[in-house]
């Protein structure tokens, strides 16, 4: 013969019976002495405007439109190397020193267009004069005031050679006056930044174009979220993104319309507010929460407070007789509370520790039932 013995909760509910504990369909009768005796505890309301909507992994880069790749602008052997990786950078400032053959060629070349230009030039003021007083035809004129404009072009195309290679307008003043070549070739930043990667190394010689340093402004940065592919309907834009253990946040932008193949997520791109810029690093990896206005009443409760039963949510509001069940949606939970919203003014007053015992007696469990 075996024995069982009821455990001590169901015991006390089973006791119940006893005190006139009496439950309808959606509706409890207790009083407030088997309230107290089965531990229920009453809280309030809790009213949010937004609610946590997913929690997603993510990554930090920089757009693409704020990404730059300094190259060598001519073939040379690299002197000097004066920028690190993380240095902040100055539009303009030199970063490397290229010793370059290819520079004294340029320079050759731009002197040479401007001497010629020179000597066209009071070849066309003369001619025009003559022009003027009906001294020479004009056809003479014509072939006069091609040679000016093609010289005056050859001169110009020279000068925005050597503005690529990096010569500045003070630098190329000097070499107009001094006539001195130099084969020392600054390469500047084209933009304020910060050094993301450097892409040479000193004492090697590169191609003209070969990538150098690769400068990211960091005044705006993107979060890359992977989105499950069933969860995307639930997201929309304009959704703000928490990032965890931060303060930073941002906005989602973007919801891509592929699927990763690998890891069947969708990207969803959010644009990080520029006061929070600074606190991340690009190439981060981080969790982000995805948090929605609300756009109904919506409360924030206990997890405890609510009740499961053939795959619904329900909590226990109190009235005059013990408490009404009513039924909720979850939007959302964030650690130990839940977002819920119903047919609530957010004045009621719910149990929120004790739901399972309030559950059992609801269901009929220890009232006395054969069951």
């Amino acid at each position: 013969m075996r024995l069982f013995f009821a455990r001590p909760a169901m015991l006390l509910l089973l006791s119940l019976a006893g005190f006139g504990s009496h439950a309808t369909e959606n509706m409890i009768q207790i009083s407030q002495e088997n309230i107290d005796n089965l531990g229920v505890k009453l809280g309030k309301l809790e009213p949010v405007t937004q609610f946590p909507v997913l929690s997603a992994p993510a990554k930090v880069v920089v757009p693409p439109a704020q990404e730059y790749i300094v190259s060598a602008t001519q073939a040379g052997f690299i002197e000097k190397l004066d920028a690190a990786i993380g240095d902040k950078v100055t539009k303009g400032q030199v970063l490397a020193q290229l010793n370059s053959p290819d520079l004294l060629t340029l320079q050759q070349a731009y002197l040479k267009a401007g001497n010629t230009l020179q000597l066209v030039s009071a070849i066309y003021q003369r001619d025009k004069k003559l022009l003027a007083e009906g001294v020479i035809s004009d056809r003479r004129w014509q072939e006069t005031s091609s040679q000016y404009h093609s010289a005056v072009s050859e001169a110009d195309g020279q000068k925005q050679l050597l503005e690529i290679s990096g010569m500045t307008a003070g630098e190329l003043e000097q070499l107009g006056k001094k006539h001195r070549l130099t084969r020392q070739l600054n390469v500047r930043a084209p933009i304020a930044g910060v050094v993301i990667e450097r892409l040479a190394v000193s004492g090697t010689h590169v191609d003209m174009m070969a990538p150098l340093y690769r400068i990211a402004n960091l005044d705006e940065l993107w979060l890359e979220i992977a989105i499950p592919q069933e969860r995307i309907g639930s997201i929309k834009i304009g959704d703000r993104v928490a990032v965890e253990n931060s303060e930073a946040s941002a906005k989602i932008t973007l919801l891509g319309q592929s699927v990763n193949p690998e890891n069947q997520t969708i990207l969803a791109r959010a644009v990080v507010a520029t006061k929070d810029t600074a606190s991340l690093r690009a190439g981060q990896r981080l969790n982000t929460r995805i948090i929605q206005a609300s756009d109904k009443a919506t409360f924030k409760i206990p997890n405890t407070a609510i009740a499961q039963n053939e795959g619904k949510a329900f909590i226990f509001i109190r009235n005059q007789q013990g408490f009404s069940v009513t039924q909720i949606s979850v939007a959302g939970k964030q650690d130990n509370e839940s977002i819920i919203s119903g047919e609530l003014t957010g004045n009621e007053e719910i149990a929120v520790k004790g739901a399972v015992a309030l559950k059992a007696n609801w269901l009929g469990l220890g009232l006395g039932s054969d069951e």
